[in-house]
């Protein structure tokens, strides 16, 4: 079963695509080049099958495998218990923004077990390992924004005190979109956070980019630019 996939995956592998997105990732080396609604389709294809055998025998040597594997989790129908397991066995693979990015946005049975999940994931958002934040972070991005959530969520992402530059541009992001999608809750954490400066830079730099949000308020938030120190 898993040479067939790699067959497959090696056979829609395109030669420019590969320069393009290894372009995108600059400390990964393993990129053969396929479009990711390619590697989608395969996925739900595996996930009509023997999914758990194919979690069990998946090679990872390509990035492209690797994010397969994913994918796969997000299109399996099953206890929600043991699609947790899988997706905890799952996280310790993600080593780049565009896998961990990619697995969080199929994980929509999130939708339908709001509470266990956000237990689930406590523990990667106060994790020490970057890309284990970065996969809480963008979880919350997905599934959390929302007014039952908001202030827990805000509450976690300035919880988040940790360097690596993937973790601290997630939770920027995710400030940015809390701020799109709930303005007032977002505005009042802004003025009594504790982010680091460059976090918090980035936020209102992403803030200030978004088409949803009005040129007056841009220019408040441009104006709440902390300096250098």
């Amino acid at each position: 079963m898993d040479r067939s996939i790699r067959k497959k995956i090696l056979e829609l592998a395109e030669e420019e695509y590969q320069k393009f997105s290894a372009a995108l990732l600059p400390n990964i080396d393993n990129v053969l080049g396929v479009r990711l609604p390619l590697l989608r389709k395969l996925a739900k294809e595996i996930a009509k099958g023997d999914w758990q055998k194919f979690m069990a025998m998946a090679e990872l040597e390509y990035f492209e495998e690797v994010m397969l594997k994913g994918m796969v989790l997000g299109y399996v129908k099953g206890d929600i218990e043991e699609i947790l397991s899988y997706v905890a066995d799952f996280v310790p693979l993600i080593d780049n923004w565009s896998v961990c990015d990619s697995f969080c946005i199929g994980l929509k049975f999130t939708q339908d077990n709001k509470e266990r999940v956000w237990q689930f994931l406590q523990s990667y958002l106060n994790s020490t390992q970057e890309y284990e934040i970065r996969f809480g972070v963008v979880m919350l991005i997905n599934f959390y924004i929302e007014d039952r959530y908001i202030k827990e969520v805000l509450i976690r992402l300035d919880n988040v005190k940790l360097k690596g530059y993937y973790a601290k541009m997630a939770v920027a992001w995710a400030v940015s979109i809390c701020f799109v999608k709930l303005p007032k809750p977002t505005m009042e954490y802004l003025y009594g956070n504790t982010l680091d400066d460059f976090t918090y830079n980035k936020a209102l730099q992403k803030i200030t980019e978004s088409y949803r949000v009005d040129k007056e308020t841009k220019d408040l938030i441009r104006s709440m630019k902390r300096s250098k120190s």
